[in-house]
């Protein structure tokens, strides 16, 4: 029990935990309350493409979305980071289970690494499922284009595209920490410090990563004083870096 939590919610939370419980038992699921318009569901994607992409096996904070109905839950080959009662959960994704899934994500699945508080209403639950039920949906990225649902940009979210091709100025050919400073030097033949709170050390090991051995540079920051420096491997960020003043 909660008692921090009124009634209301508890009733609500345990509707969304017998939905879920009659998903994981094989019931069915139970039909939706309002017709969804995918052309709105559109829209409210906008927010999803933030953490999902709708392309194959492209995975950015989220799994990706592609191929997602029937699929059980927990299991988008490539993607690791799911927490273990999803993992777990032993239910599939349908318009039922996403319903009660994006009404309360951390009711229906406790402890949920998807951290967002859901979406109360019910029609735009109903329109973001009637679009992802052809976004989704076998060869659903292309037909969602095709309809003029959404532009082919979205395919991919907010996923970067390849940084292999990035130009000289961006390209680490050195980089030494000393004191409080990072000084990189670029195949320009440029060396620049940097405020070491100010430098992101980031690791991109898929195929839009940096070339083997070549850390790039990524600008961030109003002012230009931020930046980010994407290596192709844990194992290049530990060895790239000599401790030199």
């Amino acid at each position: 029990m909660h008692p921090d939590r009124p009634p209301a919610a508890l009733l609500a939370a345990a509707l969304v935990a017998a939905t879920f419980l009659a998903a994981a038992l094989g019931w069915g699921a139970p039909a939706l309350a309002q017709e969804g318009d995918p052309r709105r569901g559109a829209d409210h994607f906008r927010t999803c493409a933030a953490c999902h992409t709708l392309e194959p096996g492209l995975h950015t904070s989220g799994p990706s979305l592609a191929a997602l109905f029937a699929r059980p839950a927990g299991t988008a080959e490539g993607f690791g980071r799911y927490s273990p009662n999803l993992r777990g959960a032993g239910f599939a994704w349908d318009a039922g289970t996403l319903d009660a899934w994006l009404a309360d994500p951390a009711a229906m699945v406790p402890g949920t690494y998807m951290d967002i508080p859901g979406m109360p209403d019910p029609q735009a639950r109903a329109d973001l499922i009637a679009f992802l039920e052809i976004a989704a949906g076998p060869d659903g990225a292309a037909r969602a284009v095709a309809e003029d649902l959404i532009p082919a940009a979205w395919l991919r979210g907010v996923a970067p595209g390849p940084i292999a091709d990035a130009p000289p100025h961006a390209r680490v050919s050195a980089m030494r920490h000393c004191g409080d400073s990072y000084f990189i030097t670029t195949e320009d033949g440029n060396e620049v410090p940097y405020w070491e709170k100010n430098v992101r050390l980031k690791i991109d090991s898929t195929g839009t990563g940096p070339p083997e051995g070549v850390p790039v540079i990524i600008g961030s920051g109003m002012r230009g004083d931020r930046i980010s420096v994407i290596f192709g491997s844990l194992a290049e960020l530990r060895t790239l870096i000599a401790e030199k003043c």
